[in-house]
């Protein structure tokens, strides 16, 4: 029998089917809200937006397999059923919530200002020592992309990891009603969205709405380095990870192989492991344990966890590592804030080269943008940055604080469009340098990286 059907999704959404009878039972497998992304069995979405409607693309999306569409209006000679429902957004959150309730499996929710994605990538590795597991795609971490990771849910699965991301009071809600996860994740409290949140107070009142959706007997995985993390009471059984002695979950000896691994010791009570993870960044190090936390909540014996971690893979836009023809990218330009541009630089600061910083504006700061932006300037002075290139309004900031804590004027440049730092970025990078590239996600500096890795291969 099939987990989700046309008339399944009508019922759960409080919607009407629309299309012949004979259509209501047929099964639907997954969903998506582009119509050039639909698979045979997909759900297809359709949402409105200001430039482009969903509803236009309906008959595209049956033509390449849909099997269903969910839409707010009716679609004129359609091809296919389809489940019309006041709401779109609204009735897949309701469909995300339904279809997790289907699901008897460990649901890890995952969230943080810093490094969320890289420790779902680690747990989700970790964890396949041993479960058939699914996990959020690329960036689908928000109220339209947690439901549509749930949706694609198998009956194979044995484990999910979730990450969910948020901006504003009120989304980590509207997320953990859907997730309901039996262990819950946090990073590190941070300033990101501090536009919306206020302060550091604001996004961990935001990032903890959590708990009150979880099971009473879920679990907690928290940051024990992070003092507001340390000190929450998260009315769940909770258990601690980081650097410190007195975490639960803690790594030690840590050991950094250039840019191709880290070796550390995993300590947990009297066990002591060590592990060895195919990646580059000190925040690879500081999230470990919480890999090594839920593998041990989840019964996995040390041999599967070291096998975990040794199959682990960086994705593109997170500390993502490139090297060829004497120079070494790290892509990290997915998004940025002040916590994870300094550990991006820190990361940096440990290579024996010539290290260039290619940064552009972090969003979302609010009053204190300008000061963020100094801060982490003169940081990169301590961690032995030799060349800041920086690009946007808010990146003048960085050059400040770099001259200020008594960088060489000679080695900071700034620049107001993209398109001149994309013009001069070859003529800026030289043989054996590394080179990070990071700013928020708004700038697009992943337009880059054709260009630095054209690089790579001079």
């Amino acid at each position: 029998m099939s987990l989700l059907t046309p008339w399944k999704i009508a019922e759960a959404t409080g919607g009407r089917f629309v299309g012949l009878q004979s259509a209501c039972e047929i099964s639907v497998s997954g969903a998506v809200r582009d119509n050039r992304e639909v698979k045979p069995g997909n759900l297809f979405v359709c949402f409105s937006g200001a430039r482009v409607d969903g509803h236009d693309f309906a008959n595209d999306a049956f033509q390449r397999g849909a099997a269903c569409c969910l839409a707010e209006r009716e679609i004129p000679d359609a091809k296919g059923p389809y489940v019309l429902v006041d709401s779109t957004l609204n009735a897949i959150r309701v469909l995300g919530a339904y279809y997790r309730s289907l699901f008897n499996i460990p649901v890890i929710g995952i969230t943080g200002s810093v490094g969320k994605t890289s420790a779902k990538e680690l747990i989700a590795a970790v964890l396949g020592a041993k479960y058939k597991v699914h996990k959020t795609d690329m960036n689908l971490n928000n109220d339209i992309g947690v439901p549509l990771t749930l949706l694609a849910l198998k009956e194979h699965h044995e484990a999910a990891v979730v990450e969910m991301g948020i901006s504003d009071f009120g989304d980590m809600s509207r997320l953990a009603i859907m997730v309901r996860p039996d262990i819950f994740v946090m990073t590190k409290i941070g300033y990101a969205h501090i536009d919306n949140l206020g302060d550091l107070q604001g996004v961990l009142k935001a990032k903890t709405e959590a708990f009150p959706y979880m099971k009473p007997n879920g679990i907690a995985v928290m940051n024990g380095d992070d003092d507001l993390l340390r000190g929450f009471n998260t009315g769940r059984k909770t258990y601690t990870f980081g650097l410190v002695r007195n975490n639960n979950f803690r790594a030690e000896n840590i050991v950094s192989n250039g840019v191709d691994s880290i070796t550390l010791t995993i300590a947990h009570g009297k066990d002591r492991y060590e592990v060895t993870i195919p990646a580059f960044g000190s925040h690879i190090s500081a999230i470990a344990p919480a890999a090594a936390a839920v593998a041990d909540l989840l019964g996995l014996t040390i041999d599967e966890i070291q096998k975990g971690f040794a199959s682990y893979s960086s994705v593109a836009g997170r500390a993502k590592v490139s090297v060829s023809s004497g120079i070494t990218l790290i892509d990290d330009c997915y998004n940025a804030n002040p916590n994870s541009v300094k550990a991006a630089l820190t990361s940096i600061g440990s290579l024996n080269c010539r290290r260039v910083a290619v940064l552009g504006d972090m969003l979302d700061l609010g009053e204190g943008s300008a000061q963020m932006h100094r801060d982490v300037g003169a940081f990169a002075v301590e961690c032995g940055t030799n060349l800041l290139v920086c690009q946007g309004e808010q990146a003048k900031y960085f050059c400040e604080g770099y001259k200020s804590a008594g960088g060489n004027a000679d080695s900071v440049i700034h620049y107001s469009e993209f398109e001149s730092l994309l013009k001069d970025l070859p003529k800026l990078i030289k043989k054996g340098d590394a080179v990070l590239v990071k700013a928020s996600r708004g700038m697009g500096f992943e337009r880059l990286l054709p260009a630095t890795k054209g690089l790579l291969e001079r």
